[in-house]
């Protein structure tokens, strides 16, 4: 496929923050990524547009029209619920290829209680109380028609929490609880309808909403396909799309909600092999694809990560060897991947030691002899600070006296290998 240039938006939503981890390498993609607020993607995306306005504004369309013909834009993957079914019905007036199913399905897919509707008799679905009055048991669950994540949605326990949730969500449905495990499905269909994919995964431990502890199931599975095959007999889908079910008392899949986008945890899949974004985006553009997962066990654990924007500008780089590059006698992958970022920017690495073994040895066996531009190998008591040349330059050192004699002395930034983070 010839390089296309692909914008993600919202690209700071989960699901955005995704799709560029899987499009982020690829050879055949220029990646953009929009946001209507300054969110994480200015942090992770390189070709970073700010200033869209929000999706549900009445001048959005024209604003990312505008985008998309001065970025010349291939394809918009859209990255949020509403936002797939507000581009999936403006595609012709964008000029571009909007990412995803049709807009037939984006709008059922949009409403659960439409999506309910559409499957009714065709797959299990919870039980659906019209209002409070209609409740013989509790608990039961309340979640809005229109939504995402876990907002607005809580398992009730009593009438009068009911009402309250209702005062404050009026929007909620009200369903039977379902006690059991919670699944998602994440799945593939090509450009000729076929389901070439099913994944099933176990939704662990869920924080807001999202499943930031997920494994593959390993057993059982084809009840989840055959679940698939159901809904795709009565939704048609294109590309990664995915729906959730959860166990009742008895054992049986109940469905929750089905979604036409590829879910924030699927990069589980992604790393047995199965990049559901770039999948999307070559079947989009007509191209033929095929999926083979890897069999090995995994297990994905999400949590916060840190990203920074730090405003210092430098031309060389000194950094210390022992307790440093080296820790404990392994490499420090993070302290190296920066050097390496640091040989792309074309910048100078001085290596500045006071390694009291054989350093060329020592280097050969950490394989390192041609990371550096310049080696100031030290003997004893020799002060760092007095073979620092350039001051354009940083200073990555364990030792805090030798940090704080180099800052003293030469008024340039230094760091510690904790703080190696925020240079990357």
């Amino acid at each position: 496929m010839k390089r296309k240039n692909i914008l993600v938006f919202p690209c700071g939503s989960e699901i955005g923050l995704e799709i560029q981890r899987s499009l982020q390498y690829s050879v055949h993609i220029n990646l953009f990524g929009a946001s209507s607020i300054d969110d994480h993607c200015r942090y992770v995306c390189k070709n970073y547009i700010s200033d869209l306005p929000f999706f549900d504004r009445p001048d959005f369309i024209s604003c990312l029209k505008k985008v998309i013909v001065k970025y010349k834009i291939a394809a918009v993957y859209p990255a949020m619920d509403q936002v797939v079914a507000k581009l999936s019905m403006h595609e012709e007036e964008l000029g571009c290829k909007v990412i995803g199913s049709p807009k037939t399905t984006t709008k059922i897919c949009l409403s659960k209680l439409e999506t309910y509707r559409v499957l009714d008799g065709k797959v299990l679905l919870p039980k659906l109380y019209e209002s409070i009055r209609n409740i013989k048991s509790y608990p039961v669950f309340m979640k809005p028609d229109i939504g995402y994540g876990s907002r607005g949605a809580k398992v009730i326990q009593t009438p009068e929490e009911a009402r309250q949730h209702l005062n404050n969500f009026p929007m909620s449905m009200i369903l039977e609880y379902l006690p059991g495990k919670e699944y998602t499905i994440d799945c593939f269909t090509d450009k000729r309808n076929r389901l070439l994919f099913v994944g099933p995964r176990e939704r662990a431990r869920i924080t807001n909403g999202i499943s930031v502890n997920t494994v593959p199931v390993q057993t059982n599975k084809e009840r989840f396909f055959q679940f698939a095959e159901r809904i795709t007999n009565f939704i048609q889908f294109r590309g990664a799309w995915f729906f959730q079910v959860k166990e009742n008392s008895n054992g049986d899949l109940v469905l929750l909600e089905v979604a036409c986008r590829m879910g924030g945890s699927s990069g589980l899949f992604r790393n047995l092999g199965v990049n559901f974004a770039l999948l999307s985006i070559f079947d989009a553009f007509g191209h033929e694809v095929e999926i083979f997962p890897n069999r090995y066990k995994i297990e994905l654990d999400r949590a916060l990560n840190n990203r920074y924007k730090i405003a210092i500008d430098f031309s060389h780089v000194y950094v210390d060897f022992d307790d440093c590059i080296i820790i404990n006698g392994e490499i420090n992958i993070e302290l190296i991947s920066f050097l390496y970022k640091c040989i792309n920017e074309n910048k100078r690495i001085i290596l500045i030691t006071k390694h009291a073994k054989n350093l060329h040895r020592s280097l050969g066996y950490f394989r390192l002899k041609s990371l550096f531009d310049e080696i100031i190998h030290l003997k004893g008591n020799q002060d760092k600070w007095r073979y620092i040349t350039n001051l354009n330059s940083i200073f990555i050192d364990d030792s805090f006296k030798e940090r704080k004699d180099v800052h003293k002395e030469l008024k340039i930034p230094v760091f510690s290998p904790d703080a190696v983070e925020s240079l990357l």
